[in-house]
């Protein structure tokens, strides 16, 4: 089934979520696979990671063997968010923090060829250089051309076979070594004063990209993100606005201001001028889109600083929100935002996931899921922004810090329920016995609990605690490193999700400052983000919480009911070794960690550690979460997951840091198994 040739590929994928109906409706012509595609790094514009490969299955799975590893340790890769593009028989990827382009052969795991820029210091402060998660594709006068951003903010448009930059795509950068064409300098858009080797003066602020662009039709478009808003302690920084590109030539075409200027929608919610000279907002997630109605779905984090906005009071649109643009103009469509004056990283860390749904009394719904750190799924109709469930402004704890004035509510979705800890409270610290609760409570007598929104305190505040728990933390809740992933063949949203809390201490902008070698910005914030937190720990060496730690949760979209949730992995050592010790009766706990998935028509396939840390691949029933096969690999899958079907056998790739390691079942088998 290779999809090349005569109509453009994107004309192919206009309708993802039917085609998967039709797919599956059609099980004689698709018995044999021959190739199953994994066109973005979500697999589809929907980002439900969803592949229709369906040799692997629950009778097989124990038969998983590495088919082969490729090592990007010589290019510098170390984190492994990178999720590689299968399309016309080669594998695509990005790699280390230059950022280099890979093609590599999916039979082989042998490099086919790699590309990356000339060195510039745009590139060298980049704070998210190694996690570019994948490319971008598209089809131009019937050559296939891969488009990535790099670290130092340029467009760059390869030719997919060669790897040679395109010809007559942007135009000649000012620096040595940069190719003639194929190359798009992105700041040149933005509107701020910039060195083209330099980039933005760190003094105005600074922009970089952590995600790949996405082509929707003839467009472009670019996300960004900015320096980690705890990482920063002056007001000043520039806004990640989203950006757009005509795909054959890289001319601009448009641009969305995140924080919106005079006269335009939203504009109010900044109550002074801080839209003049602070920034972030960025879209550092990646993007999603619906092809067929000319929307992309733009995720985004709060604005500059974490922790504190007593200098940008209002709710501060579009912060924290997503938003929904016209994929050809820019325009707004619709918005919603999660967190109204975000001061706690609650920054919104995944693509959100397009499903079709069957809502009871309102029949089949274009919808679409935002999983975020909270615990919350946020779901829309994604044609018109209506929520699915009703959502409610609930009031919530204000705020005692100096300066800082806070929304008096946020919002709530009714549905579906949180899938993870909200807020802290003793009933939620571990109870296995009277001495256990009583030392977490002793652990935590320094720490100021409360529910969700919690807000912070600055190091000497009146209650004489030493910091506020954020429940969960800015590690979520769901995370970066684990996508939400969906099955729209039954509409069922999978959660990887952990139950992780962060304390959180102000202190004086200047003293903040202290800590950074290169800040943005150039006036000190009354408060930023402080090192003297710490974190409370159990004497016993376990969680302070209860578990589950990690879970998977299954949520019927349909409904907005949770199906089912299990505990991923194994209760780690350094716990079980208490429980045995005490003699205790505990159940699994999950190991603690965030999981990579992939769904298949058969399977739920996830990534994590048996309890004495030997990294394994889990097979999960859809329908009832029950594990129905268990294999070792080589390595935990660090970020995301992928499968797709080469020359009739199907593959499962696991991004295992600097490397990718491919599962197959062996070769005699998969040929067997390819018309079952």
């Amino acid at each position: 089934m290779t999809r090349k040739a005569a109509n453009s590929r994107e004309s192919r994928l206009l309708k993802p979520l039917a085609l998967v109906a039709l797919m599956l409706a059609s099980v004689a012509a698709f018995a044999a696979q021959d190739t199953v595609e994994w066109f973005t790094l979500g697999n589809d514009y929907a980002h439900t990671r969803y592949t229709s490969s369906e040799q692997i299955d629950f009778d097989n799975f124990d038969d998983l063997e590495v088919a082969w590893e490729w090592d990007g340790a010589s290019l510098g890769a170390i984190s492994g968010r990178s999720t590689p593009s299968y399309i016309n028989g080669v594998l695509y990827t990005v790699a280390g923090a230059r950022r280099h382009v890979v093609a590599i052969d999916p039979k082989s795991g042998e490099t086919i060829w790699t590309y990356r820029l000339p060195n510039t210091f745009r590139w060298e402060y980049s704070m998210r250089a190694d996690y570019g998660k994948g490319i971008g594709y598209s089809e131009v006068d019937g050559r296939g051309v891969v488009y990535i951003i790099t670290p130092g903010f340029f467009l760059v448009a390869l030719d997919a076979e060669t790897g040679a930059p395109l010809d007559g795509f942007g135009g000649q950068v000012p620096l040595d070594g940069f190719p003639e064409s194929g190359v798009v300098d992105l700041l040149a858009d933005l509107g701020h004063p910039y060195d083209p080797y330099d980039g933005i003066p760190l003094e105005t602020g600074y922009i970089t990209a952590s995600s790949p662009p996405i082509v929707v039709n003839d467009m472009v478009v670019i996300g960004n993100s900015a320096e980690q808003g705890y990482h920063q302690s002056r007001v000043e920084n520039v806004p990640g606005d989203i950006l757009a590109y005509d795909k054959r030539s890289g001319e601009f075409k448009w641009k969305f201001n995140v924080i919106p200027r005079p006269g335009e929608y939203g504009h109010e919610t900044w109550e002074n001028d801080a839209w003049q000279w602070t920034g972030d907002v960025s879209s550092w997630a990646p993007i999603s889109a619906d092809v067929e109605n000319d929307i992309v779905y733009v995720p985004t984090n709060g604005a500059t600083i974490d922790y504190y906005g007593g200098f940008r009071p209002g709710d501060n649109l579009f912060g924290t929100s997503l938003i929904a643009l016209r994929a050809s103009t820019g325009e707004r469509v619709w918005h919603y935002q999660m967190v109204h004056h975000d001061i706690w990283n609650y920054d919104t860390p995944t693509a959100p996931v397009l499903l079709d749904v069957n809502i009871p009394g309102q029949g089949e719904v274009p919808a679409i899921a935002q999983v975020t750190k909270q615990s919350f799924v946020y779901a829309f109709n994604r044609l018109t922004g209506e929520p699915l469930w009703p959502m409610i402004e609930r009031p919530v704890p204000q705020s005692t810090v100096p300066g800082e004035v806070l929304s008096p509510t946020q919002p709530f979705p009714t549905k579906p329920a949180p899938y993870d800890i909200q807020g802290v409270s003793e009933d939620d610290l571990v109870d296995w016995t009277p001495e256990l609760r009583q030392q977490a409570l002793q652990a935590m007598a320094d720490y100021q609990m409360g529910p969700l929104f919690n807000p912070p305190i600055q190091r000497g505040h009146e209650s004489g605690k030493r910091a506020a728990m954020f429940c969960p933390g800015g590690g979520g809740g769901a995370n970066i490193t684990a996508p939400a992933v969906a099955d729209p063949t039954s509409g069922v949203l999978y959660v990887s999700s952990h139950t992780a809390c962060s304390p959180v201490q102000l202190v004086p902008g200047e003293e903040a400052d202290l800590q950074y070698e290169l800040p943005t910005g150039t006036t000190f914030a009354r408060y930023a983000n402080g090192p003297g937190a710490g974190a409370p720990r159990h004497p016993a060496g376990i969680p302070l919480y209860k578990p589950p730690y990690s879970r998977i949760t299954a949520i019927d979209m349909n409904t907005g009911e949770h199906a089912w949730m299990i505990p991923t992995g194994e209760t780690p050592s350094r716990v079980q070794n208490v429980i045995d010790e005490m003699n205790l009766d505990v159940p699994n706990t999950g190991t603690g960690a965030l999981v990579p998935m992939v769904v298949t028509p058969n399977m739920l396939v996830y990534s994590d550690t048996a309890t004495d840390g030997t990294p394994m691949l889990y097979a999960i029933n859809k329908a009832n979460g029950a594990t129905e096969g268990a294999i070792e690999v080589p390595a935990r899958s660090r970020y995301g997951m992928s499968s797709w079907t080469h020359a009739g056998r199907q593959y499962i790739i696991l991004q295992t840091g600097a490397k990718l390691t491919a599962m197959a079942l062996p070769d005699d088998s998969a040929g067997g198994a390819a018309a079952h």
